[in-house]
């Protein structure tokens, strides 16, 4: 089963970014191209009865499997970055993280009004980032669709939080 493939290989970081959290490292995932397939193919087949216009992936590790996806489902892919790293005119979207804050942004462009957009991150925690890049969709006239992530740490409740956006909100690893 892809979950217990992910979460054998998935490396625990203690104190990183800081004191007191524990990263789940999805970079050993990376070396194997047979898993990367694996796991592309088992967030398509979660979404097989979603209607989705695109796929925004969120820097930087939700576009690793959020552009194969995009590819798997045969439709645009979006990338959602840190403010400052993108080249055309963008929406910004500021947030708190469980460690700090930070500022999203997505060209003006990004979504045609009425877009259904899959949001693909690696891991959903808390779900300041996601709520962030759900805003960002919703400011351009799009409709978040649903959500899909390789891991969700169930306990801090971030599916609570995304809830008010789509009750579509997948994943392929719990904890």
């Amino acid at each position: 089963m892809v979950s217990d493939k992910i979460k054998q290989i998935i490396r625990d970081v203690p104190d990183f970014p800081k004191p007191g959290i524990i990263f789940k490292d999805i970079t050993p995932i990376l070396k194997s191209p047979a898993l990367c397939n694996e796991i592309a193919d088992a967030l398509a087949k979660q979404l097989v009865n979603v209607e989705i216009d695109v796929v925004a992936g969120i820097e930087s590790r939700g576009f690793l499997f959020g552009l194969a996806l995009a590819q798997k489902l045969n439709v645009p892919f979006v990338p959602i970055r840190k403010a400052g790293k993108l080249p055309y005119k963008t929406v910004q979207q500021s947030y708190d993280l469980e460690y700090g804050s930070a500022t999203l942004e997505v060209h003006e462009d990004a979504f045609d009004a009425g877009q259904k957009v899959l949001i693909h991150d690696d891991l959903l925690a808390t779900g300041g980032t996601v709520v962030a890049a759900s805003s960002l969709v919703q400011k351009l006239g799009a409709e978040v669709a649903a959500y899909s992530f390789l891991i969700n740490l169930d306990f801090l409740n971030g599916k609570q939080r995304l809830k008010i956006y789509s009750e579509q909100i997948f994943s392929l690893a719990d904890y």
